[in-house]
């Protein structure tokens, strides 16, 4: 199984942000992920795409 990766996309340019994802949570501005390792993050931004063919979530930072 093949888990997503999200990326912060600003102008164009993606910034990884976490790996294998197996969980995500939005509160408003805030985001939580969290991997299928466990490990957590909790961030500011908004999900502007999930492409479930190529396993990306893409972020933008809030305005």
């Amino acid at each position: 199984m093949c888990m997503a990766s999200a990326y912060f996309d600003e102008n164009g340019e993606r910034e990884l942000v976490l790996e294998d994802i197996a969980m995500i949570e939005c509160d408003g501005k805030r985001i939580r992920i969290a991997t299928l390792f466990g490990e957590t993050k909790e961030i500011e931004g908004v999900i502007r795409e999930v492409d479930f063919q190529n396993g990306a979530v893409i972020l933008s930072r809030p305005s």
